[in-house]
């Protein structure tokens, strides 16, 4: 652990203590152990250094970065992820946990992604309150991604799994370590896109925006003031001006970018089975989402 924190990992070497003491723990209750050595080290290691994370807030540099991890030979799906990270500003968790079941309307007029409150952020009185999902309008850039995606992933309930275990949610390390390997390292986390959506939409509203229009930006974060408690018709608020910003945020992000349907079509790196990947058939413009919705009120 000591070696670990003398190279900066501060976090990794918390968590190889954990992993440590875990096998000691399990040691113990099989009689082959009778101390956890690994139990009090915590203390004995560096704090956390606390702080903001690295985000490009500049939109011409967020392009070119989102541009630069879109041509790592990454499996096409974790591209993809990337991409409605930064098109969605939700969350990472809540990006590797989505299921298709939970988007509306793809072909409508109003496409809407519903994350169940149990997923999002927050205690246990948001996460068990009725009607506490959160409602993402979705821009056309983002149905398009979906159509691209569906060849991929649309057999699975995830819509980004993991590349072994396709009932399992892809590494919460993915797409940090795609844009790493991009040589954004220290620069921009996963978590950084929200950050870049606040900054970058707040400023176009000064000069663009309407009333209300900071309150409709913390909306589609998903923030709550603190000591504050969000109710339900709060968060179905501003809806018709959350999907005008969300095409907005949309229209200036992608500008310049590659269609979805050309991310995928890009080589990926081999399998660890070692075969490559088959090209997948292009979705005919015609197509519908065979997607059942959720027996929940429409928004528009």
């Amino acid at each position: 652990m000591k070696a670990i924190e003398d190279r900066g990992a501060i976090e990794t070497a918390k968590r190889v203590r954990q992993r440590i003491s875990a096998a000691f723990v399990c040691a113990i209750a099989k009689g082959i152990a009778d101390i956890d050595p690994a139990e009090g080290l915590g203390a004995a290691l560096k704090p956390l250094r606390k702080g903001r994370q690295p985000a490009i807030v500049d939109l011409v540099r967020l392009r070119t970065m989102i541009d630069d991890a879109e041509r790592d030979h990454a499996r096409p799906i974790t591209r993809l992820a990337l991409r409605l990270l930064a098109l969605t500003s939700v969350r990472p968790s809540e990006i590797r946990g989505a299921q298709w079941t939970e988007f509306e309307d793809l072909d409508g007029r109003a496409p809407l992604w519903r994350i169940p409150a149990t997923r999002m952020k927050g205690d246990l009185d948001r996460k068990e309150e009725v009607g506490g999902d959160h409602l993402v309008p979705l821009a056309p850039q983002s149905v398009a991604l979906f159509r691209a995606l569906w060849p991929l992933t649309g057999s699975c309930s995830l819509l980004f799994p993991n590349e072994r275990h396709w009932h399992r949610p892809m590494s919460e390390n993915a797409i940090g370590y795609l844009l790493n390997r991009a040589g954004y390292h220290g620069h921009h986390v996963p978590h950084g896109f929200r950050a870049a959506f606040s900054t970058i939409m707040n400023e176009w509203v000064e000069q663009h925006g309407k009333d209300h229009d900071r309150k409709v930006i913390d909306l589609m974060l998903a923030h709550v003031p603190s000591g504050k408690v969000e109710s339900v018709h709060n968060r179905a608020a501003y809806m018709p001006r959350r999907r005008e910003i969300a095409r907005i945020w949309a229209d200036k992000l992608t500008e310049g970018l590659p269609p979805p349907a050309e991310i995928v079509g890009r080589v990926a790196r081999e399998s660890k089975s070692g075969l490559r990947r088959k090209p997948l058939p292009e979705v005919p413009a015609s197509f519908r989402f065979p997607i059942v919705p959720r027996s929940v009120p429409a928004l528009r």
